[in-house]
């Protein structure tokens, strides 16, 4: 059976989570977006809530910050 989920997807965390993240490594959002192949209105988008990143973006930023990507998505904590 599966689980259903306590809470449903919240956007703006998943944006201030991304936003911590790369205010962590120090790096500005052009910087980023050039070393993950992303352009910089999308990680614009993700970090202000306005797009949801793609399969394919959440796996690079997890792997790229070195968090699951159940973090990134708000559905587990640090």
């Amino acid at each position: 059976m599966m689980k259903k989920l306590e809470k449903g997807f919240n956007l703006k965390e998943m944006g201030e989570r991304l936003l911590a993240l790369r205010k962590e490594r120090g790096i500005g959002q052009n910087e980023l977006a050039r070393l993950l192949s992303f352009s910089n209105a999308s990680v614009s988008y993700w970090e202000n809530a306005k797009q949801i990143p793609n399969a394919e973006a959440i796996y690079k930023l997890s792997k790229f910050f070195g968090v699951s990507a159940d973090y990134i998505l708000g559905i587990e904590e640090w």
